[in-house]
């Protein structure tokens, strides 16, 4: 599996995986799915989009941005999505370790992660053996996608 910077022909697969989280409902804070045109603007206004592709084929992808603006810009934050076929694989976990490569290449001196839904154990199992660190907890901070609200857990890690 190689992981590298996507490009247009990804568009479609990267659309494809990131709705499958969206429509999910219970990662990512979005509540449609990405359209065609959403997703070259949306994947397009990043610093960088990493792609995995394993065997000719896009299986997960990450985002990279700053978390803020100005004095706060040297804070990155990012999001992963496998698709659900390859889940279980250890995808996250390469494309995690990579965006923190990744981010430090681009400057930024910590990743952030604002909203870690509570429930999402393999996520936060996954952060905490990387070596992020828990901030605390954000009681109700996700609505779910059947409308009930669950705490989120933000995390960070400083970049070498």
């Amino acid at each position: 599996m190689e992981i590298r910077k996507y490009e247009e022909k990804d568009l479609e697969a990267m659309r494809e995986i990131w709705n499958q989280v969206v429509e999910d409902g219970v990662a990512f804070p979005q509540d449609e799915p990405l359209s065609q045109r959403e997703a070259a603007a949306f994947f397009g206004s990043q610093s960088y989009v990493g792609v995995a592709e394993k065997e000719g084929e896009i299986v997960g992808l990450y985002i990279l941005h700053p978390n803020n603006v100005g004095r706060c810009g040297h804070i990155a934050n990012a999001s992963y999505a496998v698709k659900r076929n390859v889940r279980g694989e250890h995808i996250g976990e390469k494309l995690v370790r990579d965006s923190l490569t990744k981010a430090a290449s681009l400057s930024f001196r910590v990743l952030q992660f604002n909203a870690v839904v509570a429930s999402n154990k393999t996520a936060i199992h996954l952060y905490e053996k990387i070596g992020f660190v828990h901030l605390g907890r954000i009681p109700g901070g996700f609505r779910l996608k059947d409308g009930t609200y669950e705490d989120i857990l933000p995390f960070y890690i400083e970049l070498k």
